[in-house]
């Protein structure tokens, strides 16, 4: 009796004294910030968690975005027995109890088992292996928590059993109340402008924000938290970077890429790094850009773009800020051309405005019974017969014959994509009127 008492004064010690971050883990689901499509009302794992009918699942997501949280959540959530495993500090030996017990469990009172696996990346291929045959039987239910891509770091026989869901980073309001409930649990207030900047650098990551907080909170004595108590646990100034900033510094990016100043891009790109700009969103520009203002003019700039986007989610912060400024300053000094952009946003007008004419026969499927005696595919002729690897034939439908939606520009590599167009119809043909060559940017 006296070794109970003592064991719960003990965990209740452990709790009091606990980070912040780990003090306002939810108990159940309900209590869940953030990741909407998931646990929002009649989302998948809310349905799954609610009638008790999870099966293995793999949580993907960057830190801080609650992959731990969601597991212990679902643990107040289930009758099942719950156990949890660091990846990091586990061994073979360590999961082959926990299948036994798990065992035990189902044996002696019918009660299913799930084990959190945290960091299951850094499993080895046979320490995932020896979890295998557990999950296959149904003695254990495995959730997975992963900050690295499954396909890559998870055993494809796992991976098969699990359900993957992909956790996204905080929004605002989710990082809003999150400070909201730390305060609250500090018993602490704080001004507007301090908590601005904390959910302004939370960068999506809400332990980070917690864990700033508590810092703030004990420099404020636990009283009243102000702008320089969080300016001294984020380690930085607070940076004015309101809501016209994000889109008038943003902005001001995108055109000075356009207009071929890698200074001012650089420049940009810091500004907005250093105000806790989300690098997501950063990057997701860039690869619109390298399409809108680059095109084919530099076709590498499209995957230098997407390249930047994968070292970002495989890297982070602060690392990945040398993967971004290597594409911003390749975007800014290509070639630019925007004609990739305008053929498609002028075709899908002429869509628009009507010009839906029929498929002409001899480009319709041929590979059905009956296609033959249609006229489908008749007289059509293959390119790769020809040895130019090119044949003149009608392509578009009737009444469309002339349209010219795409015009090569004389910039960079678009300049010889051109001169090959002109080389097989002799001549390009004239423009019409009604094609808009100066349709807006997206910035």
């Amino acid at each position: 009796m006296n070794d109970d008492l003592f064991a719960a004064a003990a965990d209740e010690h452990r709790r009091a004294r606990a980070p912040l971050a780990a003090r306002l883990r939810p108990r159940s689901i309900d209590d869940v910030v953030g990741q909407e499509h998931l646990v929002g009302d009649g989302r998948p794992l809310r349905k799954l968690v609610e009638t008790d009918r999870l099966s293995s699942a793999l949580l993907w997501g960057p830190p801080g975005t609650g992959k731990t949280t969601l597991a212990l959540a679902v643990a107040g959530s289930t009758e099942r027995s719950f156990e949890q495993l660091s990846a990091v500090t586990a061994g073979v030996k360590d999961v082959r109890e926990t299948i036994e017990r798990a065992r035990q469990r189902l044996g002696e009172r019918g009660q299913g088992t799930i084990l959190f696996l945290d960091e299951i990346h850094r499993f080895s291929k046979s320490q995932q292996d020896a979890l295998l045959p557990a999950v296959e039987d149904g003695t254990l239910t495995l959730i997975g928590a992963t900050t690295e891509n499954p396909f890559f770091e998870v055993n494809a026989p796992l991976r098969s059993r699990s359900t993957l869901f992909r956790l996204e980073p905080l929004d605002r309001a989710a990082i809003e109340i999150l400070v909201e409930r730390g305060l609250g649990a500090e018993g602490a207030t704080a001004d507007a402008e301090a908590i601005e900047l904390l959910v302004d650098r939370a960068g999506g990551d809400g332990r980070q924000v917690l864990t700033a907080l508590e810092v703030a909170c004990a420099m404020s004595r636990y009283t009243h938290v102000e702008l320089a108590h969080v300016e001294a646990a984020l380690g930085t100034s607070a940076l004015r970077y309101g809501r016209d900033d994000h889109y008038d510094v943003v902005s001001a990016f995108i055109k000075s890429m356009r207009g071929s100043d890698p200074d001012a891009a650089i420049y940009w790109l810091a500004r907005m790094l250093e105000a806790g700009e989300d690098a997501r969103f950063i990057v997701r520009r860039m690869v619109i850009f390298a399409s809108e203002d680059v095109g084919l003019a530099d076709s590498n700039a499209l995957q230098v773009a997407v390249a930047a986007a994968h070292a970002l989610e495989h890297v982070g912060l602060p690392e990945a800020q040398l993967n971004l400024a290597q594409a911003v300053i390749h975007l800014a000094t290509a070639p630019k051309s925007n004609r990739a952009a305008l053929a498609i946003w002028n075709a899908r007008a002429s869509v628009k405005d009507g010009a839906v004419g029929e498929v002409p026969p001899h480009l319709r499927d041929s590979h059905y019974q009956g296609a033959e005696s249609l006229g489908h595919g008749a007289n059509y002729e293959y390119p790769h017969d020809n040895e130019s690897g090119f044949v003149e034939q009608q392509y578009l439908p009737d009444g469309l014959r002339d349209k010219q939606w795409y015009r090569p520009s004389t910039h960079g590599a678009e300049r010889r994509i051109g001169e090959l167009m002109a080389e097989r119809t002799d001549s390009l043909p004239t423009p019409t009127d009604d094609l808009d060559q100066s349709r807006g940017p997206s910035a």
